[in-house]
């Protein structure tokens, strides 16, 4: 998919390694909205700069770094020079990552220590990985997509610090959260939530927020938008998504899909049920 100002993105499937999706972009004028993913994200910068704001900071990454943010955590995206950005993202499910830290020995998925990693070998590594899913090499595309992330995780990670489990504003925040994915398609008002989970309006507006990042409304969008990813993967009509979820009409979801993850759902589509090249 290109546009009149040059930018362009194609997502596509792993070849070779089942729960990663991966994407090949250009942004100039792009910006995309809070958001988060289901999926860890490494995005290798290959040319200009990308400026991102994620855990309560402003992060920017020049050509050769890997931007790197974890499973849920919202954040954004835009272009830090004016001629944009360029650069190739992996998208490992949250299993697939866990499966490389077992492999390494390590009892779960420790934390990234950078938001924005400078390692050439690294780099390397992700950026051969990604052209070999291009060229539909399923073998050497899932064992450098493996290398790479066993290298991310020896060399950049850091143990994580024991959380507590959910008590008092937070069990409302879960029980909302719940509430809120249950009725996608009609989620209830403000005060009908908070009703529901025994709390006022305000007091769980503001726990939401400091848990998720976003307000309640916000949430259900990008829930919304995590959804139709599944539902165009497996072939399901635009329209017929767009009704399912609860956006008002194609268009509707186009907008908020294309803020999230760069492409509109038909581009998307086109993308992920492309038949893979065999080696």
């Amino acid at each position: 998919m290109t546009d009149e100002s040059g930018e362009r993105a194609r997502f596509w499937r792993h070849p070779g390694l089942p729960g990663v999706e991966l994407l090949k972009a250009r942004y100039v004028r792009h910006t995309f909205n809070r958001h988060t993913h289901d999926t860890y994200t490494f995005a290798l910068i290959e040319s200009g700069v990308e400026v991102f704001s994620y855990r309560g900071a402003l992060r920017t990454a020049p050509a050769g770094t890997l931007a790197v943010v974890e499973p849920h955590e919202v954040h954004t995206g835009h272009a830090g020079v004016p001629e944009g950005w360029r650069y190739r993202v992996l998208y490992p499910e949250i299993d697939v990552v866990a499966a490389a830290a077992h492999d390494l020995g390590m009892a779960q998925v420790p934390r990234f220590g950078d938001d924005v990693i400078d390692d050439p070998a690294s780099a390397a590594l992700v950026r051969a990985a990604h052209r070999a899913t291009e060229r539909g090499d399923r073998l050497s595309a899932s064992t450098l997509t493996r290398q790479a992330l066993h290298r991310l995780l020896a060399r950049h990670t850091r143990a994580r610090s024991a959380a507590p489990g959910p008590a008092g504003p937070m069990r409302a925040v879960a029980e909302a959260g719940e509430l809120l994915r249950a009725r996608l398609a009609d989620p209830p008002s403000l005060e009908e939530l908070a009703a529901a989970v025994g709390t006022s309006p305000f007091a769980l507006l503001r726990a939401f927020r400091k848990a998720h990042g976003l307000p309640p409304h916000a949430y259900v969008n990008n829930v919304r938008v995590q959804r139709a990813r599944r539902l165009l993967a497996q072939g399901t009509p635009p329209g017929e998504v767009a009704a399912v979820l609860g956006f008002a009409d194609q268009s509707h979801l186009t907008r908020h899909f294309k803020r999230s993850t760069g492409v509109p759902p038909g581009a998307f589509q086109r993308g992920m049920l492309e038949r893979p090249r065999r080696d």
